[in-house]
C-alpha cells in the first residue's frame, strides 16, 4: 500500500468529529488499552465521516502533526513507533472535506521477544530453515479440492537475500502442504516458531496460512503443534487430538484471537511468532502468537500426541489453502527460525 507522508496543523479549518460513534471509524487492531510491540498491526475502516463517503484514512501519535495517509476507506499497516504510553489517532476524511478522528490508548514495547518466555542461555535453534534444500510439496488430501505447487529460493522480495517462494494453483479451495525436516531432537519441550511472511495481490485467493511443527517424543509418539491463520472463521486456530494417540482425531480449534490472511497488508513483510510447550505425554500448551509485534494470548492446553510410528524427527509444515472455486497464490517466507529448549 502506497503511504504518503503529509503534515496537518491541529487548527485545521475542517471540523473534526471525535469518537468512533460520531466518526464511523472502527479500529479492529489494536484494542483500546492494549499493550503492543513495535512494529504492530493497525487495522481500521470507516463507513462515513459526517455523513460523507470516506475517501482516505490515516493515523498519527500523541500531539504530533505528522500524519500517515492512505487512500480508501480501510487502513491496514505495520506501524513502528517509540516505546511508552501513547494515544493513537485514527483518522478519516470525507469526500466533501469532513475530518474525523477516534483515539486509541496503547502502550508500546520495542522488543516483542521480551514478553515471551525467558529463553535460556543454552537455547538451541535452527535458523534459515527456508533455505534448506529438501522442501517437498504435496496436496492435502483432507480437503475436497486439488492443487499443484512449487517452491524455490529467490533474492527478491527478501530480507536475508534468500527467501523461499511458494506458489500454488488450486480448484475447489484446495490446499498445498510444503514440509521440511531440520533435526531429530526428541527431548526439547519448549518451542518458539519465528518467521517472516510476504504476500502480494494474490492474497485474495488465500483461505488459510498454516505454520506447523512436528516432533517425535521419547515415547515414540509424535507431538503435532499445528497453528493457522484461518480466513474462514477469521481466527487463529490450533490443533488437538480429540481421540487417542492410537486412534487419533485431528481437530482444529478456533481461538478467540482474530486472524484472516486476506486482510494482511500486501507487499510488506509480516513477522509471525508462535510460542508453545508440551509435557512428556504430548499435552500441548499454546501460549501466544505475535503478528507484527502484536501479542495475542492463546493460553490453551490440549492433547496433541499421535502414534505415527515415526523415527526421531523435527519437521515443519507450511500450508497454503486456496479460497474459491479456482485460482493461484504466491507467498514468500524468510528468516524461518525454530528455537527449542
Amino acid at each position: 500500500m502506497n503511504l504518503l507522508r503529509k503534515l496537518f496543523v491541529g487548527s485545521s479549518a475542517f471540523a473534526v468529529l471525535t469518537g468512533s460513534a460520531l466518526a464511523g471509524i472502527t479500529v479492529s487492531s489494536p484494542e483500546n488499552g492494549a499493550s503492543v510491540y513495535s512494529p504492530f498491526n493497525l487495522s481500521a475502516n470507516a463507513s462515513t465521516c459526517s455523513s460523507q463517503n470516506v475517501v482516505s484514512m490515516g493515523y498519527s501519535f500523541d500531539s504530533s502533526t505528522d500524519t500517515i495517509i492512505v487512500s480508501g476507506a480501510a487502513l491496514n499497516a505495520s506501524v513502528a513507533y517509540t516505546s511508552g504510553s501513547h494515544t493513537l489517532h485514527v483518522k478519516a476524511w470525507g469526500s466533501s472535506g469532513a475530518a474525523c478522528d477516534t483515539d486509541v490508548a496503547i502502550t508500546i514495547d520495542s522488543d516483542a521477544m521480551a514478553s515471551l518466555l525467558s529463553l535460556p542461555a543454552d537455547v538451541l535453534s535452527v535458523s534459515a530453515i527456508q533455505v534448506l534444500s529438501n522442501w517437498i510439496g504435496s496436496t492435502d488430501t483432507a480437503g475436497s479440492g486439488t492443487t499443484t505447487g512449487w517452491t524455490t529460493i529467490v533474492g527478491s522480495p527478501s530480507l536475508s537475500g534468500h527467501a523461499r517462494e511458494f506458489q500454488i494453483t488450486f480448484t475447489n479451495s484446495g490446499s498445498e502442504r510444503f514440509d521440511d525436516t531440520f533435526g531429530d531432537d526428541n527431548t526439547s519441550t519448549n518451542f518458539l516458531y519465528d518467521t517472516y511472511v510476504y504476500l502480494n495481490s494474490t492474497s485474495s485467493k488465500i483461505a488459510n496460512l498454516e505454520f506447523d511443527l512436528n516432533q517425535t517424543m521419547q515415547n515414540g509418539q509424535t507431538a503435532i503443534f499445528g497453528f493457522q491463520c484461518d480466513g474462514w472463521s477469521s481466527t487463529w486456530d490450533y490443533t488437538a487430538n480429540a481421540g487417542s494417540p492410537t486412534n487419533p482425531v485431528d481437530t482444529w480449534v478456533h481461538s478467540h484471537q482474530y486472524c484472516n490472511p486476506r486482510t494482511w497488508s500486501i507487499n510488506v513483510w509480516h513477522h509471525v511468532q508462535i510460542g508453545y510447550y508440551r509435557n512428556s505425554s504430548g499435552q500441548v500448551t499454546y501460549q501466544a502468537v505475535w503478528l507484527d509485534g502484536l501479542e495475542m494470548p492463546i493460553n490453551a492446553t490440549v492433547s496433541s500426541a499421535f502414534a505415527l510410528g515415526w523415527s526421531p524427527v523435527l519437521l515443519t509444515n507450511f500450508q497454503i489453502d486456496g479460497y474459491g472455486s479456482s485460482g493461484a497464490a504466491n507467498v514468500w517466507m524468510d528468516n524461518l527460525t525454530v528455537y527449542r529448549w
